[in-house]
């Protein structure tokens, strides 16, 4: 029994031909096609940061594109789940638009005559309103392709038209504003970042978090005799993980807030003035963590929840799927009812960034995460992908866009680079599939 539980990467003669960096992937168990994509993130980096004058690996660049990244790094996440399944969905920035309206209206048209403008409960219908639309929205997009056999490339683009021609219906084409003080929250900046010791906290119990399921994982693969990785490879990624976390903590909390906002915020609690000025850290922004929980959540729903193991099945052959008994129409219903709860998520976080709801809200976010979601290793034929990976992929997305911004390139030709990406992109895992084979 012993020898069942050794772990066959550190021992067998493949091991000992193999060169030292395969040894060493074999044995952490690291994706190597999330290795390449974290080594092109840093490339894109490194190299808009020379271009840029040192502007772009700033804390405050470096804040700005976390808060940016969030909108697609959450509707990413069901895009995957979509995707796998040999479906799209085209419609998710015009069910972000419109859900967006449809919660700008209910705080700032609708709410005050019955609560008042202050209410406490305003962000939460709201946010709950917004949820149900969104998901109504997905279901009923889901009930088409699943029942009357539409496609879902269709579906979705018929989607796309409608609902952003809804979004302009609901106020003739108005912008709403502003919104509930502490819906604004969800949106980030000065009040909606949780500050430097709260950030620790975050970072010391989200490394708790890694270090505690590196030990369940160890665990488990020793209660059902599965191989397990050698012990300094656990050390290693428990370290590597938790260096990462604290390391974008500390960036997190080196953006101070700008004078003018401090000097508001010492008046109001009474704080002296000091000469050299008062360095409140930003810290973590509240919609950064809502896209970790969004990211932890779905990860759970892929890879742990019969749920997941159904779309994957679904992906990989959906006869087969059928026959043994999947409810594959169902399971698709439920896809799309997620995307749109996650669009609407997405799209109060917009929103609430913007502290208004306006009808271009979510323009072409659908290509975006659509993007951010190939480019991050779901593969369009279906039956794989991971949602790590596509946040990443919406990393890199944003990255380019908030690149090119700061190198003033013209508009034009930034949609030619992000489209020039997506195709290299697509044609790379065409390729690698190619080869595993």
């Amino acid at each position: 029994m012993a020898e069942m539980v050794k772990s066959t990467t550190s021992s067998g003669p493949r091991t000992a031909e193999a060169s030292p960096v395969a040894r060493f992937f074999r044995a952490t168990e690291i994706d190597t096609r999330l290795l390449g994509m974290i080594g092109a993130l840093v490339i894109i980096w490194i190299g808009f940061h020379i271009i840029t004058g040192g502007l772009f690996l700033t804390p405050r660049n470096l804040w700005n594109l976390s808060v940016q990244t969030t909108d697609i790094a959450i509707m990413t996440t069901g895009m995957v789940l979509i995707i796998v399944t040999r479906n799209i969905d085209l419609s998710v920035g015009s069910v972000l638009g419109l859900c967006g309206m449809i919660m700008g209206v209910t705080q700032a048209k609708i709410l005050p005559e019955y609560i008042g403008f202050d209410s406490p409960f305003t962000w939460v219908i709201t946010l709950l309103i917004g949820l149900i639309a969104g998901g109504l929205i997905g279901a009923f997009q889901g009930m088409i392709i699943a029942f009357l056999n539409v496609p879902s490339f269709i579906v979705t683009l018929g989607g796309l038209l409608v609902w952003r021609g809804a979004t302009w219906l609901v106020t003739s084409g108005q912008t709403v504003a502003p919104m509930d003080q502490t819906f604004r929250i969800m949106g980030g900046g000065a009040e909606g970042s949780i500050g430097a010791t709260w950030s620790w906290v975050v970072g010391i119990g989200a490394c708790l978090f890694v270090i505690a399921s590196i030990i369940g994982s160890r665990r488990q693969r020793r209660r059902f005799g599965f191989p397990q990785r050698p012990v300094w490879a656990e050390y290693f990624l428990a370290t590597l993980s938790c260096v990462l976390i604290l390391g974008a903590v500390s960036i997190a909390n080196s953006y101070y807030w700008p004078i003018n906002i401090a000097k508001k915020y010492a008046e109001t609690n009474n704080i002296p003035w000091p000469e050299t000025g008062l360095d409140i850290p930003y810290g973590i922004a509240v919609p950064v963590l809502i896209a970790i929980v969004v990211g932890i959540i779905m990860t759970f729903i892929a890879t742990r929840l019969r749920f997941g193991r159904y779309v994957f099945a679904i992906g990989g052959n959906p006869e087969a799927a059928e026959l043994a008994g999947i409810k594959t129409r169902w399971v698709t219903v439920r896809i799309f009812a997620l995307m749109g709860v996650l669009a609407a998520i997405a799209a109060a976080i917009s929103t609430a960034r913007l502290n208004a709801a306006t009808n271009s809200q979510g323009t072409l976010d659908e290509l975006y995460t659509i993007a951010a979601a190939v480019i991050g290793g779901t593969s369009l034929a279906g039956g794989t992908g991971t949602i790590a990976g596509a946040m990443l992929g919406a990393l890199v997305m944003q990255s380019l866009q908030s690149g090119m911004v700061l190198a003033h390139v013209d508009t034009p030709l930034q949609s030619v680079v992000v489209g020039t990406v997506l195709v290299v992109a697509v044609w790379l895992d065409t390729v690698y599939r190619a080869r595993a084979k």
